[in-house]
């Protein structure tokens, strides 16, 4: 089959407009796709920057060596509008996948990645599910003049996608009668984190309960209907959310005005966002959607990713306990400094006797199993200098230690002092790991002089993709 322009240019901007607002929802991200525009064409993939490689065996096994890929999908001639059932059967690790057949393409597979710090997949997912969508239009169309307006919409549809989530999953258990407008409730939300009161940013729990679930909750005060506060008036309820601050009460809204203040379990399918000062994060039931920041709709839960220390440490030579204990203590240390927004290091030391280093010793070192003297190490590192520890111990043998060594090819200047000195310590010192906290959020691990946390830099997508192989050709070549 001749791939023509129209083809080709509708693949290139749903892909660039999914993976340009994957970027921005997610971080760093790649999209594919595995697809047959009409029945009995062979399988082609689109994979510009190597999403799928590393998972050809599963490929092949899928879509190759058996016909599991289209089991139970409808005729391509009797499809109406689209069938998603093989969205989560394909199951390759690190990878979130959506498609199916539609009117307009035969058979479509899209993937992307999965991060570490992702609240929930549904969201990404109703993303794939609209560029699965767009472009099914976009080829059965054949307009040109509608594709750069395409892909302009797909980097545009984190809030949509946040809706068409959690409008999905409300319906499973309230059924379509509704009347909790999801895309208002979103709306107000932005508002008010981006709204401060006297120089201070929202903070405390604002709860949307369908109204009528409102009677089931526990009221420490109700306002008169004709005197509610309307949901749309963005300066009245952030005022109204100085109640709740640093509390277990909750402003609770039937989605149009504020009922009053509550305590206790909300109903089920209730929505309930935790402002926390800049950011934000937003539950359905106890599970955690998505988080909110600068006025914008995130995947991040926002803790702090340690797994790349978590793999580091499995390269040492320490039993399971010693190793789960290392790292519990370092996450506790770590989420302590994120909370209260202060930047410090801790020197994981791996040798015995410990790597002499100059700073405050301590005349006996602090076990860290003893869960008082953790929020005492934490405390600690608020002092200038790093923290020592002892891997193998799991003590704390050391504070406002200094991290020194030569200057090196490998320093990031666009970093500040406490990152660049431990690239230099780590590269003096290549045993070692120093894990770094920002004070503004970031966690950055080091080893051998590399910042060894750092998302990796993935090949530029081609302004324009070449015909797309076929899958059998793909998986066949290694290089």
């Amino acid at each position: 089959m001749v791939l023509d322009r129209h083809h080709m240019l509708s693949l290139h901007n749903v892909l660039e407009g999914l993976r340009l607002g994957l970027c921005d929802y997610s971080g760093v991200t790649r999209v594919a796709v595995v697809y047959a525009q009409a029945p009995g064409e062979p399988l082609r993939i689109v994979d510009p920057q190597g999403l799928l490689r590393g998972h050809e065996p599963r490929l092949r096994e899928y879509y190759l060596d058996t016909n599991e890929w289209c089991e139970g999908l409808p005729d391509p001639e009797h499809v109406s509008y689209f069938d998603q059932a093989k969205s989560k059967r394909i199951g390759l690790a690190g990878v979130i996948s959506l498609g199916g057949r539609s009117p307009g393409v035969s058979y479509q597979m899209w993937f992307t990645d999965r991060h570490v710090d992702l609240c929930s997949p549904g969201p990404t997912r109703r993303w794939l599910e609209l560029g699965l969508l767009q472009f099914s239009h976009n080829l059965a169309a054949k307009d040109l003049f509608s594709l750069d307006s395409a892909a302009l919409m797909l980097q545009e549809m984190a809030p949509h996608a946040v809706h068409d989530y959690i409008v999905d999953e409300r319906s499973k258990s309230t059924g379509p009668d509704t009347r909790l407008r999801v895309y208002n409730i979103l709306g107000a939300i932005m508002q008010i984190s981006k709204t401060p009161e006297e120089g201070a940013w929202a903070r405390g729990h604002l709860a949307f309960v369908e109204p009528s679930r409102l009677a089931r909750l526990h009221y420490l005060m109700r306002f008169p209907k004709a005197e509610r506060p309307r949901l749309d008036n963005s300066k009245h309820v952030r005022k109204m959310l100085q109640s709740v601050e640093r509390s277990k009460r909750q402003l609770v809204s039937d989605g149009e005005h504020i009922v009053g203040i509550a305590t206790g379990e909300l109903p089920p399918s209730s929505l309930c966002a935790l402002f926390s000062g800049r950011h934000g994060l937003l539950f359905m039931d106890d599970r955690l959607v998505c988080s909110f920041s600068d006025g914008a709709f995130q995947s991040t839960n926002r803790k702090p990713n340690l797994v790349i220390l978590e793999e580091a440490l499995l390269e040492w030579p320490l039993d399971a306990d010693q190793r789960d204990a290392l790292f519990a203590s370092v996450s506790r240390i770590v989420a302590f400094a994120g909370e209260q927004k202060y930047g410090c290091a801790l020197i994981v030391d791996p040798y015995t006797p410990l790597l002499p280093v100059s700073g405050h010793t301590l005349e006996t070192p602090l076990d860290l199993d003893n869960p008082e003297h953790l929020p005492l190490a934490a405390a600690l590192a608020k002092v200038d200098g790093a923290l020592h520890l002892s891997a193998t111990n799991n003590q704390l043998c050391g504070f406002a230690c200094l991290m020194d060594g030569p200057s090196f090819p490998g320093e990031d200047r666009s970093r500040g002092a406490r990152y660049n000195s431990a690239l230099r310590f780590t590269f003096s010192h290549p045993e070692l790991i120093v894990v770094v906290v920002s004070s503004d959020r970031p966690v950055s691990v080091m080893q051998k002089g590399a910042d060894i946390s750092r998302p990796p830099v993935w090949p530029a997508v081609p302004s324009l993709l070449r015909p797309p192989p076929t899958l059998e050709h793909w998986l066949g070549d290694d290089s």
